[in-house]
């Protein structure tokens, strides 16, 4: 996991947002529903607690078994080492049950974010033991941070985004604002705020801001919530699909449509878990979403 623990440019903004998206739709594929809700309790901030009068050993071991809780692997035991190293942190990801977590030294006096470099690398140890990976090192590490946030540990890894006028930090591949669309997603599911938690007014700023794109996702045609000029240019696509079969869309647009035997259908993503959803167009109907089982209120 990389870190930037000094002054240096961290990147903003959504640039890694269509892998995050396919993240999420591929823990559902992979949990199913119901896995997912298994974690509708996000990790409590006493758990990954971490004064510096505390042992570091002791302290880190702790805040492992922890996150080893959290994410429901009973039967791993976490092996928690300190060393100089380049990243944040690594872990070992042979069989188990014990896996064997390196954190960078700086850790030893940076003690309150020992619990956000856990939850990423506990993350990895539970994709391993789900068989879930993507291609390239960068997607398969954007996985990680996406699981982490999205199962309710991850919240952490924004947490510990810091900056000032000497130093700035950041921990995971994600930019803050993608960990606060994460983070976003998840409280609309499960009714949770977690704001109160963060200790980093950066990281309460990068929140709102992925807050504000994740809403948006619940605003996009042919979801009924749409705005008025989303709702507009939509029914200009449609009549010109409706004319012109087998024409695209404009790029940036977030549905397409389809022409196919029953007639025009218009593909478009859950705003749960962002899997696509075909849908016959014939005006206002109720669409439950055959991965994630939510109920979209769409005008198609």
């Amino acid at each position: 996991m990389p870190e930037s623990p000094r002054r240096s440019p961290v990147e903003h903004g959504f640039p890694h947002l269509d892998t995050v998206r396919s993240a999420i739709t591929a823990l559902y594929r992979r949990l199913s529903v119901d896995g997912v809700e298994r974690y509708a309790a996000s990790l409590a901030p006493v758990e990954a607690a971490f004064a510096d009068a505390d042992d570091l050993h002791l302290g880190a071991q702790r805040v492992a078994r922890a996150m080893v809780r959290h994410y429901r692997l009973p039967d791993a035991r976490m092996i928690v080492a300190f060393r100089s190293m380049e990243h944040a942190g690594s872990v070992e990801l042979a069989a188990g049950p014990e896996y064997f977590v390196e954190l960078n030294d700086r850790f030893r006096t940076h003690r309150r974010d020992i619990g956000a470099a856990l939850s990423h690398e506990v993350a990895h140890v539970l994709l391993h033991r789900l068989g879930l990976e993507f291609p390239g090192a960068r997607d398969n590490e954007i996985l990680t941070d996406t699981t982490a946030a999205y199962l309710g540990a991850g919240w952490l890894l924004l947490d510990a985004f810091r900056e000032d006028a000497v130093t700035s930090q950041k921990l995971g591949y994600l930019t803050p604002e993608e960990f606060g669309y994460v983070l976003a997603k998840r409280a609309m599911l499960f009714g949770e705020d977690p704001s109160p938690w963060f200790t980093s007014p950066q990281a309460y700023t990068a929140y709102t801001e992925g807050r504000a794109r994740a809403l948006r996702d619940t605003e996009q045609p042919p979801l009924t919530a749409a705005g008025w000029a989303g709702r507009r240019r939509y029914a200009r696509d449609r009549r010109y699909a409706s004319e012109h079969p087998g024409a695209g869309v404009a790029p940036g647009v977030p549905y397409a449509f389809e022409a196919g035997g029953d007639g025009l259908r218009v593909a478009f993503s859950c705003p749960t878990c962002l899997q696509r959803n075909r849908v016959a167009v014939r005006g206002r109907v109720r669409v439950r979403c055959a991965l994630c089982r939510a109920v979209l209120d769409c005008t198609t």
